[in-house]
């Protein structure tokens, strides 16, 4: 009985030690992590939306909103098999029209590998501590680093404190908050979330995973009807572009003060800089055709900020630019009242803004993937793909370099990878003294360097020179027409960005048993090439023997090594 008791203790110990979470405080973390947050630095540890010396400038009702955490997030990664999210609010937790999931609740999506997103849905509970739980979550196909998680607060209630808890045999680490410029929203009840189902189905988050961009919600709830305040607030952020969506709650004003409002918020803005500047329409009432008081509201808003957007454009003023009602595409059933909408109304309004903003920002998108730009982590093992990409914008902005090489492990493992450099030598020989810098990052594919170029890595500087190696990774994967497709929407993106910039288009090397058809397919890609005024060149041919490749000029059959890079080199740099 004593060995029985004994070994029963033992095993509920074991079990104990292997149930053991442990928690993360986002707010404790050594650096900043909340995401799409205006002047974090002044904010400090809360999830607030405004600065505290906003208190003061703004009236009580938009102070007391901007404690909501709408369009808030923490990224993280880890590995766990089991995430947790423990967390206190102040409010009701759910309204008449929105429930508590929507007002007060999470959302948690993963990040995988090749850049798709992932919802994780399993258990939750609202009470004085609200607890979401995700569990039997699946290992990564490529490593045992697991996945990047972007977690969203709550829409329409204060969150006082929060935990992430894991496994404590699971890595779990923090993302700083993005450096990259934010889209910034300034409206009304719309868009803080109002009503949405979930967190990451308002429109301004839908927006945020659609761009893989910052976005910041300063939207409140009855309270965006244009003001100074805010509008002076916004002037202070460094933004990629503003959007003005408050027509749903300007319609108190005169038909005067309405066009006053809009023209000061367009030129505070443009004081300071020329950042893109959108103005919405109001999206008008579902019951409008059957009540012609609302449908007289807000035609008298839309022609008063037409007036002005017009007025302006006439004056010449550049990066304005306007939303109109019919192009948000509204479904009739989109709202679940008069005005607010439901998941179907918000991804209207997603779906539209994106249209735009990806005009706006030169970031289009095509019909394959590899017209699609995305992330990717597949070999945390060596590197982090968005740390280094970070720490090559801050190399640019200090080099300002003149040529440049995009490109996958073949030109990232060129020179540039403590621990695996495979051809150092012929770099220094040859590369380095013709002025090139390294944007090679190992496993990319087409859309993974398109996602790079959307997000800065060919802005503030101009080269001579941009060299462009990449598609090795799209094959078995995509046919030669998307290869040579999505090779060609990314080439003239690059173009875009760099318009002085001589472009070389470098046939994919060849690889083992894969000769034939990479032949072929740099076939098509020297013909594009021309058609476009594009230099080709095609420096594989020195690695093969006899049609098939040397082996003794390769790692593995696709990495050169420094023999191979040494035959290539003075073909690139010529």
């Amino acid at each position: 009985m004593k060995k029985a008791i004994v070994g029963a203790f033992c095993l509920l110990h074991a079990f104990c030690v292997m149930g053991q979470t442990k928690w993360y405080d986002p707010l404790e973390a050594d650096f900043p992590v909340i995401q799409n947050q205006g002047w974090t630095e002044e904010i400090g540890k809360n999830y607030h939306r405004l600065p505290n010396r906003a208190r003061d400038k703004v009236r009580r009702s938009v102070w007391n909103l901007s404690g909501n955490s709408a369009g808030l997030a923490v990224h993280f990664y880890t590995n766990a098999a089991k995430i947790e999210v423990r967390y206190g609010v102040t409010g009701d937790f759910a309204m008449s029209h929105m429930p508590a999931t929507g007002k007060s609740g999470m959302d948690l999506y993963a990040i995988d590998p090749d850049g798709r997103w992932r919802i994780l849905t399993d258990k939750y509970a609202f009470g004085d501590t609200v607890r979401y739980t995700y569990g039997n979550l699946v290992e990564s196909k490529y490593h045992k680093k697991g996945y990047e998680y972007r977690l969203f607060l709550p829409l329409y209630n204060s969150v006082t404190w929060m935990e992430i808890g894991v496994p404590d045999s699971a890595s779990f680490s923090f993302i700083p908050k993005l450096k990259e410029k934010p889209i910034v929203v300034y409206g009304t009840s719309i868009a803080q979330g109002g009503c949405a189902s979930r967190p990451a189905m308002g429109w301004t988050n839908i927006l945020s995973r659609k761009l893989d961009l910052p976005v910041i919600n300063l939207a409140f709830s009855g309270n965006g009807p244009l003001e100074k305040e805010l509008v002076d607030l916004i002037g202070e952020l460094d933004a990629a572009m503003v959007i003005y969506d408050c027509l749903p709650n300007m319609g108190s004003l005169s038909t005067e003060e309405v066009k006053k409002r809009t023209a000061y918020g367009v030129s505070a803005i443009r004081a300071k800089s020329d950042l893109p500047i959108l103005i919405t329409d109001h999206i008008g009432y579902r019951n409008d055709e059957m009540n012609i008081h609302t449908k007289e509201s807000a035609d008298r808003l839309n022609r008063a900020s037409r007036e002005v957007y017009d007025s302006l454009k006439a004056t010449g003023m550049g990066k304005l630019f306007h939303l109109h009602q019919d192009s948000i595409h509204f479904p009739e059933d989109g709202c679940v009242d008069y005005v607010h909408p439901n998941d179907l109304g918000m991804q209207a309004y997603a779906d539209a803004y994106e249209k735009m903003i990806r005009r706006i920002l030169h970031m289009p998108v095509g019909e394959w993937s590899t017209m699609q730009p995305v992330s990717q982590r597949r070999e945390p093992d060596i590197y982090e793909w968005k740390k280094r990409h970070g720490e090559k914008l801050k190399s640019i902005a200090s080099a300002s370099p003149r040529k440049v090489i995009i490109g996958n492990s073949i030109t990232h493992y060129w020179s540039d990878e403590p621990g695996r450099v495979n051809g150092p030598e012929s770099w220094k020989r040859h590369m380095q003294p013709a002025g090139f810098f390294n944007l090679g990052c190992g496993w990319d594919r087409i859309e993974n360097v398109l996602w790079r170029i959307y997000h800065g890595e060919l802005d503030g500087y101009v080269a001579e020179e941009v060299v462009v190696m990449i598609g090795t990774n799209n094959i078995g994967l995509d046919s030669d027409e998307e290869i040579v497709g999505g090779l060609q929407f990314l080439l003239k993106q690059i173009e875009k960005r760099q318009p002085s910039a001589l472009i070389k288009v470098v046939g994919i090397l060849p690889r083992r048993s894969r000769e034939t058809t990479v032949k072929a397919l740099n076939r098509q890609i020297a013909k594009m090439a021309e058609q476009h005024n594009w230099h080709f060149v095609d420096p594989g041919e020195k690695l093969l023997k006899n049609g098939m490749i040397d082996e003794s000029l390769f790692t593995d059959g696709l990495h050169p090594n420094e023999k191979g890079y040494a035959l290539i080199a003075p073909l690139l740099v010529r």
